[in-house]
């Protein structure tokens, strides 16, 4: 028996040994680990080359957010709107009134005071300040404003010379280019954020009248009136308006170009209001389907439906059919690249178009006319009417029809209206001119009925009641 357990404990320790020898020289699972442990670690690029020089090819702003930041304004606006009436006002008579306060932002632009902003911060104002970035407070008033591009001037009296803003050339601005957006929302001294141009010449109502610089650099509320500037300091736009749901800022935010803005200062000092030149045409922007229907190959551009009778565009021979691609070497894709560069223009100014006649591209001087024709409500275009066209119809008095209402036109020539009908009087109050109508019309409340008297093409004259 203890010869057996002898022999078992022999074989025990001999299996021991041998496994021992085989693990240690024979087995590569362990050569394998000892590998790993000895090799360097190998580190991977999370980013390539390319993408690391492009970080430090950025643009150096801290030269433009220097040269505007002391440019940039807070404005306040303290306004008075009526409260909700309790019986007590009713007893006493009284009209509740209610203080508001809104704020914004502008852009001194001399060095004696006169500051840039939106007509929208400036609106239905009782009380302006404006504080500068050094926290001095000033009184400001109005020296004109236009709410057609937004823009109003305001006028302090400042005890020092003033950091003021240079004008740079917003047609030169191109997509993709650094821009800085300079605001004093909140009173807390100037704010900058950064961003690029998104794009241009942007209309956010479709009516043909907006052309904005749409740039993705934060703008809240409270930065509108504020600074656009490029790379080099130079104002580019004023900041105007967001594209949001939410009230704040997502992403998209859009600015009057300098041009524009620009010029409708200068007219409101020199003039007191803004010098409107007008090409003449009516038409659209042209895509797929407009080239197939009206049966050409061009797919960008402005197409002329018609041109306006004593206007610059028909002096200058502008014809239905020509086909818009360049205005003063400025390419036209839709109308509202036409219509940005035009607001930076004025009556007798000369604008150089390149069009696309019947295939053959030619280019045409046309000199700008001040605008004659009004919009009337239900009716269409008018203008004034010269000498002879009262006396063919027998008038005394009046303004002409040139375009009626597309969505009225049938009714007015079923009942024997056309262009060229003479409008004698508007809520029977006689009308010379389109500054009569005008007149009439800013009276007008849109609830009031409106009564056209006319006489026809035919000599007939007519009356006609709206309600």
């Amino acid at each position: 028996m203890k010869k057996i357990l002898t022999l078992v404990c022999v074989s025990a320790l001999g299996g021991i040994l041998t496994l021992g020898a085989y693990k240690l020289f024979l087995d590569d699972s362990n050569n394998a680990i000892l590998a790993q442990t000895e090799t360097s670690p190998v580190f991977l690029p999370t980013t390539n080359v390319s993408a690391v020089k492009s970080i430090y090819n950025a643009p150096d702003l801290t030269l433009a957010a220097e040269n505007s930041i002391h440019t940039v304004v807070h404005v306040k606006n303290l306004s008075v709107s009526s409260g909700q009436m309790t019986i007590e006002d009713l007893f006493y008579g009284r009209r509740p009134q209610r203080a508001q306060i809104g704020t914004g932002s502008g852009v001194i632009i001399t060095g004696d005071g006169y500051i840039i902003t939106n007509s929208h911060v400036i609106d239905n104002s009782q009380e302006l300040s404006v504080t500068l970035n050094n926290n001095k407070t000033y009184p400001a008033k109005i020296i004109g404003s236009d709410s057609k591009t937004d823009i109003a001037l305001l006028k302090i009296e400042a005890d020092e010379a003033l950091p003021y803003a240079t004008f740079g050339d917003s047609d030169q601005a191109k997509i993709g280019e650094w821009v800085l957006a300079v605001g004093n929302p909140f009173n807390l001294t100037s704010t900058v954020t950064a961003g690029i141009i998104s794009a241009k010449s942007r209309d956010l109502t479709g009516s043909n009248t907006q052309s904005f610089i749409q740039t993705d650099a934060a703008v809240n509320p409270g930065n509108s009136g504020g600074a656009l500037v490029n790379n080099n300091g130079e104002l580019i736009g004023i900041n105007t308006a967001i594209s949001s749901q939410t009230g704040s800022y997502i992403g998209y935010s859009f600015a009057v170009p300098s041009n524009i803005a620009r010029k409708v200062i200068e007219d409101i000092m020199e003039y007191g209001n803004v010098q409107n030149g007008i090409l003449g045409i009516t038409g659209g922007a042209l895509n797929s389907g407009i080239a197939e229907k009206i049966g050409v190959e061009d797919t960008e551009g402005v197409f002329i439906d018609s041109v306006v009778e004593d206007s610059g565009a028909e002096k200058a021979g502008l014809k239905n059919g020509d086909i818009i691609k360049e205005i003063d070497n400025i390419k036209v894709s839709k109308f509202s690249d036409l219509t940005g560069h035009l607001s930076s223009k004025r009556p007798n100014d000369v604008v150089n178009l390149t069009i696309i006649r019947n295939g053959t591209l030619k280019t045409i001087p046309v000199t700008l006319y001040k605008n004659n024709t009004i919009t009337l409500p239900l009716v269409g275009q008018v203008k004034n009417a010269k000498s002879e066209d009262l006396k063919k119809l027998k008038a005394s008095n009046g303004v002409k029809i040139v375009q009626l209402d597309s969505k009225y036109e049938s009714y007015w020539k079923n009942n024997g209206v056309e262009e060229g009908s003479i409008i004698t009087a508007i809520n029977d109050i006689e009308i010379k001119n389109i500054e009569d109508a005008q007149n009439i019309l800013k009276k007008r409340s849109s609830y009031d009925p409106l009564r056209i008297e006319l006489i026809n093409t035919n000599g007939e004259k007519e009356r006609y009641n709206f309600k």
